[in-house]
């Protein structure tokens, strides 16, 4: 067995004196782990970083094998990420929730949406903005989608200002309001609205997160024994801090 596919680094742990296992997400055969002989060593060391990206040649004798891979780095992002707080801990975090995907099962879009945020990791609020809307992908992955572009009781697809933490659903302002301390806000730029037409808050951030964080938790996480990673609320807070100093 052999293939060649792209792929992004999600993590790396030693095996034995001098080799690795990777984890890669790949475009086309999904999150698929690998023996990398040396992988341990000062050479590959800086190529086998979470956040590069790679071609990566896959071989094994039966399908269901672990295999090894022949790994050529394409686009090494780590070392000039590693100074920042926010991207330390946002590649950890994104990490995190693509490996609640199941091994081999191929999801293209959620690679590209995985390269995407990588590369916007020099704009911070832009890379925030991306990974709750991967999220928000990995969650219609899961089976958990969430519906943000209807009310839930009206039907109607303007002033959707809510979210229901029970259903998931928009919700309008008028339908909502006899409810509102029980809804969650939904931000604009949930609602396909750019950040840029209407200025951007840290508090829609944080909105954000919590409606994707919410039901990551309760529909994914729990259900497996898991939390949130800590990570998460680092990149949350090393954006904010971001926001903060540059609007001082």
């Amino acid at each position: 067995m052999e293939w060649t596919d792209e792929g992004i680094i999600l993590g790396v742990r030693r095996h034995g004196e001098s080799s690795a296992i990777v984890e890669l997400m790949t475009r086309g055969h999904g999150r698929h782990l690998g023996l990398v002989r040396g992988g341990a060593g000062s050479r590959m060391r800086p190529l086998l970083q979470p956040g590069n990206s790679v071609q990566a040649i896959w071989r094994a004798r039966l399908d269901e094998q672990l295999g090894y891979y022949l790994i050529e780095g394409t686009k090494l992002r780590a070392a000039a990420l590693l100074g920042a707080s926010h991207a330390v801990y946002g590649i950890t975090h994104i990490a995190s929730v693509a490996r609640l995907l199941p091994e081999r099962d191929p999801h293209e879009d959620i690679f590209a949406m995985l390269e995407h945020i990588l590369d916007d990791f020099d704009h911070p609020i832009v890379a925030a903005i991306h990974a709750i809307r991967f999220e928000l992908a990995m969650l219609a992955e899961l089976g958990f989608g969430l519906d943000l572009e209807n009310c839930a009781a009206t039907g109607d697809t303007t002033d959707l200002i809510y979210v229901s933490p029970k259903s998931g659903n928009a919700v309008s302002r008028m339908a909502g309001e006899p409810w509102r301390d029980k809804l969650m806000p939904l931000p604009p730029f949930m609602r396909g609205t750019y950040a840029a037409d209407h200025g951007l808050s840290d508090r829609d951030l944080r909105d954000g997160f919590d409606i994707t964080g919410r039901f990551l938790l309760r529909n994914v996480l729990e259900p497996r024994g898991q939390r949130h990673s800590d990570a998460r609320d680092g990149f949350v807070n090393a954006v904010i801090r971001r926001m903060t100093q540059e609007g001082a």
